[in-house]
């Protein structure tokens, strides 16, 4: 933690020039005192519902939140209020939202658990139109918008496939089933999970079921003969891991450096760089599921490595957070992707220096549990959201009782969300979601402990009157925009 003497040096050389204010900036954001400074500034609340997806337009300025209510909306949220929502068309949970890039934030792509994946248009006016691009049996989970583009992304999808949208044309594609590590069983996995890696757009991951992350380029899928299973280029895993098949994937996340995080269901967050790879390290994954070439011992169908599995390199841990009930994405926080940061089971939001894996914050952000956490593109901020209906900002500042969750409070709550009954409706281990009776039936219960909640997370700012905030569902199906001004 720099001293009050750098700090102030800093903001001297700043004014006086020497310091360009971009560098002073990724230097504060770059600081723990800029973590443990974070504190609830603000609650936006629009939402009836869980709210399972957040994320920050290219400036900033705007945030979009995609909840179980099938809305979206677009959030001043300096001013803490809503701009724009308005009914996807979905009809069941929205599970992602993304602006599409240079459309001045008029293009907006959703998936859900109904299977559909949308293309959203704000036109002038306030009026909206919606397109459903594609429609599947299973739950689409999340959306990889490629960088720079304003019409490709991509989808993955519960039943193992991997679709590739172009906006300018009329048909997705299909471009593979990702198949079990043994193909040969003609198994597939389901997919949880979708990441492009920045500094190379045409490398993708993905991740699911089992215990393996993929990693494949699209410069180089193909289809094997008469099989519709893509070809991954690189495969990652936990040495303790490989070939356990007892653990799945919820999140991904790539660094500016190609650093790649994997939070487990029922284990920790891993960060996986080009040495953890199976193939880097000579570790054939197909038809002879993985070999021992140090003791020239193939192994097929049983559990690989027994003799060099401690020789493997292991990726950096970080450990604390509990990923069961839900499906977790997983973040990098700072200017250089210093920190690493996840949602728990718990209602808690915890946060690691990534360089060695130290917990150094946890913060109180939910009643039950914390699904999401992003930063700001640039500025000094971070949202989060989880099964409360709301939206938190946090800012670093000065308050009197400061979110900070001591551990043993953390440990505490970590034993309730393990073995309270009351939380099995919510997300049961097989991902199973909240139908809208559940959802009200939560609510409900959940009223008489609003008061709690204020004292746990603090929020300097005024609340509004959940009555007042209300999203109002389009029962007629119409699709077009709702006026969100709350004046």
């Amino acid at each position: 933690m720099p001293s009050e003497g750098k700090r102030m040096a800093g903001l001297w050389e700043r004014e006086v020039g020497r310091l360009p204010p971009k560098r002073f900036a990724n230097a504060v954001m770059a600081s723990q005192d800029f973590v443990h400074s974070l504190n609830i500034r603000k609650r936006l609340r629009k939402h009836r519902a869980c709210v399972n997806t957040i994320s920050f337009n290219a400036d900033g300025s705007l945030l979009l939140s995609g909840s179980d209510d099938r809305s979206v909306v677009l959030w001043n949220w300096e001013e803490a209020v809503p701009t724009f929502a308005f009914h996807t068309g979905h009809c069941n949970n929205v599970l992602h939202a993304q602006f599409m890039h240079f459309s001045d934030d008029r293009s907006i792509v959703t998936c859900a658990a109904d299977g559909e994946v949308r293309h959203l248009q704000i036109q002038e006016g306030g009026r909206v139109t919606t397109n459903e691009l594609v429609e599947l049996e299973f739950a689409v989970h999340k959306l990889a918008v490629e960088p720079g583009s304003p019409y490709t992304f991509y989808c993955c999808c519960e039943d193992s496939s991997v679709w590739l949208f172009d906006l300018r044309g009329k048909d997705a594609v299909e471009l593979f089933k990702c198949g079990a590590v043994n193909q040969f069983t003609g198994e597939t996995i389901e997919l949880f999970a979708i990441a492009i890696d920045p500094r190379k757009p045409c490398c993708f991951a993905v991740a699911g079921s089992d215990e393996y992350v993929r990693i494949y380029d699209t410069r180089k899928i193909y289809l094997d003969g008469n099989s519709s299973f893509g070809r991954p280029t690189e495969h990652f895993c936990p040495p303790h891991l490989i070939g356990e098949n007892k653990d799945g994937i919820t999140g991904l996340a790539f660094s500016q450096t190609s650093e790649l995080l994997a939070s487990y269901s029922y284990d920790n967050i891993y960060l996986f760089s080009r040495e953890h790879g199976l193939h880097f390290n000579s570790i054939e994954v197909g038809e002879r599921l993985l070999m021992d070439e140090t003791e020239g011992v193939c192994h097929i169908n049983t559990a690989p490595l027994p003799f060099c599995r401690d020789k493997f390199p292991i990726p950096k841990t970080f450990k604390g957070h509990r990923n069961v009930h839900t499906i977790k994405g997983v973040n990098f926080l700072g200017p250089n992707c210093d920190y690493v940061t996840s949602g728990s089971d718990c209602g808690h939001i915890f946060i690691w220096r990534k360089k060695d894996g130290e917990l150094i914050r946890v913060m109180k952000g939910d009643k039950r549990i914390v699904n999401c956490v992003e930063q700001h593109p640039s500025g000094t901020v971070v949202a989060s959201s989880g099964i409360e209906n709301d939206v938190k900002i946090w800012e670093p500042g000065e308050s009197e009782n400061p979110s900070i969750a001591h551990i043993d409070e953390v440990e505490t709550d970590m034993w309730h969300s393990s073995s309270s009954d009351s939380d099995a409706f919510v997300y049961n281990n097989n991902y199973d979601y909240m139908m809208d009776s559940d959802v009200d039936l939560y609510y409900e219960n959940d009223d008489d402990d609003d008061e709690e909640d204020e004292d746990t997370s603090q929020d300097s700012s005024k609340e509004d009157k959940d009555g007042d905030n209300s999203a109002k569902e389009d029962d007629d199906g119409d699709n077009s925009a709702k006026d969100m001004s709350d004046g």
